[in-house]
C-alpha cells in the first residue's frame, strides 16, 4: 500500500485509526476457547465489527510468538484474512525487530514477502545497515522506534549527546537512508508535548501513535501538534477497544468503543 492509498482511505473513512489485535487467551471470551483456533476467531470477530471504523490493524507479533507454532499459525490466518476481505486496511506487523544486514534482510522478508505485511515496527539503535535491508522492499513501510510511550523511554531516547536529545538524532539520521521517504516513525501519545519538535524534524512523515486511552494519552493534544498536510497519524488503541467486553458482545461493544475515537477523529478532520 502507498501513502496515497493509506491517506485517500483516511478520507474515506473519516478516520486514522489503528486497532491493535494483540490477543492474550486469558483476557478474551471464555466461551471462544472451545474453538479450535481461539485466537483467530476473536481476530476474526472483532476485524468483522470494526473494519469500516478504521484504517489499519497492528498485531503485535509477541501475543503470537508466546503461544508457538499455533500462534504464528492464528497470525498467519488473520493477516490473511484481512488482506483477502478488506485490501484497503494497511497492516502493521508490530515485532519491534532490528539486526545486521543480512539478518534484517531475512525479517524483511518473513513480514514482508510471507505474511504480506504492509509494513513493519523495527528498532533504530544498530543503525543504518539494520534498517535499509527493510527500506529496500517496494511499497512497503518501515516504523521505526523514535518516542515510545513507555516509562523507561526516558532512560534513552530523550538523552542528550552534543546538546540534543537521542530521538531527535535518530529522526534526523533515518532521513539520510536510501528510500527514506518509506519510513514512518512510532511516537507515543503519552509524549504529546514532543510532537511539536517532531514535527519540525518529519513535517510529513506519518507517525505510528500508541498509547491513547489504556495508557492515558489524550487524542485531541496528539492531533493539536502532529497532525500534518496529509493527516500524517495512525492513531492506535489496543486494550481498549478490543478488551471491552468478556461476554458475547464483545466484538459489539469493541465496535462502540472504535466509533467513539472514529467520531472524534471525523471531527478532528472537519
Amino acid at each position: 500500500m502507498t501513502t496515497q492509498q493509506l491517506v485517500s482511505q483516511i478520507n474515506q473513512k473519516k478516520s486514522f485509526l489503528c486497532i491493535g489485535l494483540d490477543v492474550d487467551l486469558d483476557k478474551i471470551p471464555t466461551h471462544l476457547l472451545a474453538l479450535e483456533d481461539p485466537i483467530f476467531e476473536f481476530n476474526k470477530a472483532i476485524i468483522d465489527a470494526t473494519h469500516h471504523l478504521c484504517v489499519a490493524y497492528k498485531p503485535n507479533t509477541a501475543f503470537y510468538e508466546a503461544y508457538g507454532i499455533k500462534g504464528w499459525q492464528s497470525l498467519e490466518k488473520t493477516i490473511q484474512y484481512i488482506n483477502k476481505n478488506h485490501p484497503e486496511i494497511f497492516t502493521i506487523a508490530d515485532a519491534k525487530r532490528g539486526d545486521i544486514g543480512n539478518t534484517s534482510t531475512m525479517y524483511a522478508k518473513a513480514f514482508f514477502n510471507d505474511l504480506a505485511f504492509d509494513s513493519v515496527t523495527v528498532a533504530p539503535y544498530m543503525g543504518k545497515d539494520s534498517v535499509e535491508p527493510f527500506l529496500a522492499f517496494k511499497d512497503k513501510h518501515t516504523i521505526l522506534l523514535a518516542l515510545t510511550s513507555n516509562n523507561g523511554a526516558f532512560d534513552y531516547q530523550t538523552k542528550k549527546i552534543d546538546e540534543k536529545e537521542l530521538y531527535k538524532h535518530v529522526l534526523e539520521t533515518s532521513k539520510t537512508y536510501k528510500n527514506s521517504e518509506n519510513l514512518m516513525y512510532v511516537v507515543g501519545a503519552t509524549k504529546a508535548e514532543y510532537f511539536k519538535e517532531i514535527r519540525k524534524i518529519v513535517p510529513n512523515a506519518f507517525l505510528l501513535v500508541p498509547g491513547v486511552g489504556a495508557q492515558g494519552g489524550n487524542l485531541q493534544d496528539v492531533c493539536k501538534y502532529g497532525l500534518s498536510e496529509n493527516i500524517g497519524l495512525l492513531i492506535n488503541s489496543s486494550r481498549g477497544i478490543i478488551y471491552a467486553s468478556k461476554e458475547h458482545d464483545f466484538a459489539e461493544k469493541a465496535a462502540e468503543k472504535a466509533k467513539e475515537l472514529q467520531s472524534e477523529m471525523e471531527l478532528i478532520l472537519s
